[in-house]
Parts: C-alpha cells; sequence; structure tokens
C-alpha cells in the first residue's frame, strides 16, 4: 500500500507521532519488499479459492436451469417454460448487460438462433448442451468481476487485521454496510463482515477515526481507496467531507500477487499518491 499523510500536519494541526518516515517501522531495507515464494504460492491459492467461492451461485443456477428444463420433451419445449427465458438468453451468449439494450424481440431471436444452431442439434442431449453454454456465459460474467479481484482480497485483508488490532485493545467500533449504507455497531460475530464492510469508526487515545473505503474526495474529484478522518462516523456530513482539515490521512491500497503485475501496482500507487501531495499543496 502506497499511502500519503496528505500534508497531515498543515491540514489537520495534529502532531502525528509517525512523521515523514512511517514507513521506518515496518520496512528495514530493499528486502523487506521482495515477495517469498511462500507468499505467491499462498497467494495463488487464495485467488483460487475466491475464484471458486464467487462461482458458487452460477454453479447453483446451472443445476437449477438443468432441473426445471428437463421437463422439457423438446428444445422447443424450453421456450414453453417461462422461468427459464433469461436462463436461455444467457445460454444463447447474451450478458445481463447486453439484455438491457435488447427488446423483446431482439431476445426471442436470439433464443430460437440458441435453439436451432446448437440444442437441436445436440439431440437427446440438448438439456446438456444448454446447461454448458449458460456457463460459458456466466463465466464470462466470473472472469470480470474477477479483474479486481486482487484489490478486493487486500481490503478484505488490511479490514481484518484492523478489526482483531481494535478487538485486541478492547475498542468498540461500527462498521458501514457497503450496500445499505447504514452505520451499526460490529457485531461480536463478525465472522465474513469484511465482505459488506466499507467503513470502520473507533476511538483512539480518547479522539474518533473513521475510515472509509472507495471515497471520492471532492476537491479531488477522484476515488481514493482510503480516507481517515478524524470525526465520528454520525459526523461524516457533506460539509465535513469538504472539509480539507477533517482528513487525516489518505492512501492508495494495491493488492495482486502476481510478480509480473508488481512493477505496475507500484507505478500507479506512485501516481495516486503524487495526485494527493499535489493537491493538498495547491490547498494551502
Amino acid at each position: 500500500m502506497a499511502a500519503s499523510l496528505y500534508e497531515s500536519v498543515y491540514m489537520s494541526g495534529e502532531n502525528l507521532e509517525s512523521g515523514p518516515k512511517a514507513y521506518l517501522k515496518h520496512l528495514k531495507s530493499s528486502k523487506d519488499l521482495e515477495t517469498t515464494y511462500e507468499a505467491v504460492r499462498a497467494g495463488f491459492v487464495a485467488l483460487a479459492l475466491e475464484k471458486n467461492r464467487r462461482a458458487t451461485p452460477f454453479v447453483a443456477q446451472a443445476r437449477a436451469l438443468k432441473a426445471t428444463a428437463s421437463a422439457a420433451k423438446t428444445p422447443g419445449d424450453l421456450l414453453k417454460i417461462e422461468d427459464i427465458q433469461p436462463a436461455l438468453l444467457t445460454a444463447a451468449g447474451v450478458s445481463e448487460k447486453a439484455a438491457n439494450h435488447l427488446q423483446e424481440a431482439d431476445k426471442r431471436e436470439a433464443i430460437s438462433g440458441l435453439i436451432k444452431n446448437f440444442l437441436e442439434p445436440a439431440g437427446a442431449s440438448f438439456v446438456e448442451e444448454l446447461v454448458f453454454r449458460f456457463l460459458l456465459t456466466r463465466g464470462d460474467t466470473l472472469g470480470g468481476s474477477m479483474r479486481n479481484i486482487g484489490g478486493f482480497m487486500a481490503q478484505k485483508k488490511l479490514t481484518r487485521s484492523t478489526i482483531a488490532h481494535l478487538t485486541l485493545a478492547g475498542k468498540t467500533c461500527k462498521w458501514l454496510h457497503s450496500e445499505t449504507n447504514a452505520w451499526a455497531d460490529l457485531p461480536k460475530d463478525d465472522t465474513d463482515i469484511e465482505l459488506y464492510l466499507r467503513g470502520l469508526c473507533w476511538t483512539s487515545r480518547g479522539k474518533p477515526r473513521t475510515l472509509v473505503y472507495n471515497f471520492t474526495v471532492p476537491f479531488f474529484r477522484n476515488n481514493i481507496d482510503l480516507s481517515l478522518f478524524n470525526c465520528n462516523a454520525e459526523d461524516l456530513t457533506k460539509d465535513t467531507r469538504k472539509n480539507p482539515t477533517s482528513y487525516i490521512a489518505l492512501g492508495e491500497l494495491k493488492g495482486g500477487i502476481d510478480p509480473a503485475g508488481a512493477d505496475e501496482h507500484w507505478k500507479t500507487a506512485r501516481t495516486a499518491s503524487f495526485v494527493v501531495s499535489r493537491s493538498a499543496a495547491d490547498l494551502r
């Protein structure tokens, strides 16, 4: 993670202990930046497990499709089963995004083409052919979601580590749900909460701290991976977000275990940190 202290002393007036060389607490030499083979192997295994987790709903959908479509005696009979029409469109190679731009007549034409060109030639195995083609399109959907999986897993890891340290310190905190956008007390059983968590709020040495992921900073007009505020969650209003003195730190979070992409991660992280530092200087 490449992070900028965002001109913290000037912007917030705080005398941070970290100072300009806080990274020295974690990095003693360039060797500390090298990823070991064991870490690379563990990272690829974690990616594979996450991919399988995300694929589970698609596999369940395919099983349900097979069970329902098995009621059809011929490929043409599939058109009579109303509940599987969206799945037939998917099997025809039309993604959900593309389907939003098609009229009903276009959708029927795509499904008819699937039946005529692929399901009818499959003979008695037309249901199996249908399921295979359904999964083929769903696989593209899964592949698209996996493009940002490195960043998502990095956020999960950081979230879990932060929660662990707060829990060990006996601190209570609130969390922001990514879907409902509502703050709530962190439950005692926080298993898998990092899958839906977009923010955390706690108290450090009597001072409030609120961390928010993927936040568009008003005066940068850029999406920032990590934004740390010196206020409580309920005080994080529009006016607070527009006030530079409300920010303690901004950070860029990079994930991904493939050594081939490491250089690109460093470049984009450095560029993001430069934008933050330059914009902070312009606000003086």
